[in-house]
């Protein structure tokens, strides 16, 4: 989906009077990688981590061109059986018809998902093309809330979950970086609606 492809997803979305929401999935867990620190040179800084399990949780993103964010944590790997529920929680949070944008994953694909999908005439779906996350601006909003937690040391899922809550709600607070997201996925969008 380049520029080309969104301003098609806009007109329709004009038409069909839809938001447009791009969406994606993301894991997070207490093996994350480490970032620079302030130490002495030569002298590294010990940061010491759990060892438990790769994923933790999984937080399900949607993000629309109005700049809103809407997500979903899930404990674990997401399924399908997380995707349906989390479509349901945008449902009710955008009232009306909607685009969704987003991967060709195998939970997107999954028969209880395309069964959830075709029973909501209100929901479209558009499929990003293979392999290129870049071109989805909800990758660069959840990357960057997860830049802002290296070297964090998490405690418990609990934990985990506060500290994206409180990464999502600063991104909020910053319409600029957003829009920043969206351009730098290669999409003309002016301000967000």
């Amino acid at each position: 989906m380049v520029a080309t492809g969104l301003a098609t997803e806009k007109k329709k979305a004009r038409r069909l009077h839809a938001d447009i929401v791009l969406f994606d999935e993301f894991g997070f867990s207490f093996q994350e990688a480490l970032g620079r620190s302030w130490a002495p040179k030569g002298r590294p800084s010990v940061i010491r981590r759990s060892t438990r399990s790769r994923r933790e949780l999984s937080t399900a993103v949607g993000l629309t061109l109005s700049g809103k964010i809407d997500k979903r944590h899930f404990a674990g790997t997401i399924t399908a059986q997380g995707v349906i529920p989390t479509l349901q929680h945008l449902q009710r949070h955008l009232p009306g018809r909607f685009i969704l944008i987003w991967d060709g994953a195998r939970t997107h694909k999954a028969r209880k998902v395309t069964a959830s999908l075709a029973a909501h005439p209100a929901l479209s779906v558009e499929w990003l093309p293979p392999y290129a996350p870049d071109l989805n601006p909800e990758e660069y909003c959840h990357g960057n809330v997860k830049a802002h937690l290296q070297n964090v040391l998490l405690v418990d899922q609990h934990h985990i979950r506060r500290l994206l809550d409180a990464g999502f709600a600063r991104v909020r607070r910053r319409p600029d970086l957003i829009l920043g997201f969206f351009h730098h996925a290669g999409l003309r969008v002016r301000q967000l609606s």
